[in-house]
């Protein structure tokens, strides 16, 4: 019997995607459920599985695009796949095992060679970017996952053992590489927000003495009893919140000739990922405790390094926040996630000299920008939101609603 496997849909408005890898090849006898390819959308990355153990035969290669419903493949169940002792009782310890393996150095990994297998020197995806950042190769890595795959730590352990480290040669090297659909979908965006929205950004500067003393004294109590650790960026949240409700055209959007208002505030987070840049949305945030906050910002941040974000989860944002001084950057000017209207950016704390009450203080500043579309959001509205959350992060306690007082409050301890 020949069983055709088709393109799944990632997103009711997707209909194409392009198939990143075939982790089998073609003519293999694959097992049931097993992962036989990694597709990409302009979303998110999805695998195919063997609906049923036989023999596949790849009908589209790695690269070609396909519409969603297309027969990627097929597979004959009349091959019945051979199991081996190896495969059988091994491979589950391994896939057990995989997620500690990956975190340990070189010198720490077991030296046991693992059995030649389809997945032998196949990257996952993360591992892929990285090592296609760095210019290694598979024949470099010994790769210690699931039937020999190469693992993300496999790499990082590599590059940490000091390969690729200059050797006094000079290489003149170029590559050619094509654009994942991912970053093709973020390039057309981007452009987009350029033309079709009249952008401005408006500038200030937050004083982050306050919250960082308060990060200071609090931080191991509320690790100890919320279980997640007390960052920057709920604080930010919890500010924009705040202050999306006094200026509502911030949070809006345009809808042909019409403006719509959210009384809600879906967030935006901006997350770097091997694949690029995604924008994970934590509904509700008006909501949420600092505690809430971080932990969904810590669970959508792992699920979009791995890959595993769904469209839900992608989309339907109201404002974004992003943060660039993570990566050490001082000021820069964000450009808008459409169909939002606003986008606020963060940046790196440095010590500068202030003047306080007339006289020189050092204290630790941010700058901050928000960037937002003139056509529905006025200066005054622009101005007076950056200006707001600058005052709510100097003084968090301007965070905590009528009748409760206190840091505590504030941090639910």
């Amino acid at each position: 019997m020949i069983i055709d496997l088709k393109v799944p849909s990632p997103g009711e408005s997707i209909t194409e995607v392009e198939i990143a890898n075939w982790i089998r090849k073609d003519g293999d006898v694959v097992s049931k459920d097993e992962e036989l390819a990694e597709i990409d959308s302009d979303k998110a990355t999805l695998t195919i599985n063997a609906e049923q153990a036989g023999k596949l035969s790849i009908k589209i290669q790695a690269g070609e695009k396909a519409n969603v419903g297309d027969v990627v493949a097929t597979i004959d169940t009349s091959v019945a796949p051979v199991e081996t002792p190896t495969e059988t009782k091994k491979a589950p310890a391994a896939q057990a095992n995989d997620v500690k393996v990956e975190n340990k150095t070189a010198a720490e990994k077991p030296q046991t060679e693992q059995p030649k297998t389809y997945a032998s020197g196949i990257p996952s995806v993360s591992a892929a970017k990285i090592m296609s950042e760095n210019g290694i190769k598979s024949s470099d890595v010994k790769g210690s996952g699931p039937s020999g795959r190469i693992t993300k730590g496999d790499v990082l352990s590599l590059l940490e053992a000091g390969f690729g480290e200059k050797t006094g040669e000079i290489n003149r090297e170029q590559k050619t590489e094509k654009m994942s659909m991912l970053r093709r979908r973020i390039a057309q965006r981007l452009v987009s927000v350029k033309n079709e929205t009249a952008m401005l950004t408006t500038f200030n500067e937050v004083d982050m003495s306050n919250v960082m003393n308060l990060r200071k004294e609090y931080k191991d109590k509320f690790k100890e009893v919320h279980g997640i650790g007390l960052g920057f960026m709920s604080f930010f949240t919890k500010a924009v919140t705040i202050a999306l409700k006094q200026f509502p055209a911030v949070n809006g959007q345009i809808n042909g000739e019409e403006i719509i208002y959210h009384n809600y505030c879906d967030v935006a987070i901006a997350v770097s990922t091997p694949k690029g840049l995604m924008v994970p949305v934590i509904r509700n945030a008006e909501t949420l405790s600092l505690a809430d906050i971080e932990r969904e910002i810590a669970a959508l941040a792992l699920k979009a390094r791995d890959g595993k974000l769904s469209l839900d989860e992608m989309t339907g944002g109201t404002f974004t926040i992003t943060n660039g001084g993570v990566f050490g950057s001082m000021l820069s000017t964000p450009i808008i996630n459409p169909p939002q209207s606003a986008i606020l950016g963060m940046h790196n704390i440095v010590e500068r000299p202030m003047a306080i009450n007339g006289k020189v203080e050092i204290r630790p500043i941010m700058y901050v920008a928000l960037s937002y579309d003139h056509r529905i959001i006025d200066g005054r509205e622009s101005v007076g939101f950056l200006f707001k959350v600058k005052e709510l992060i100097e003084n968090p306690k301007r965070m905590l609603f009528a009748g409760k007082k206190g840091e505590e409050v504030l941090l639910g301890i």
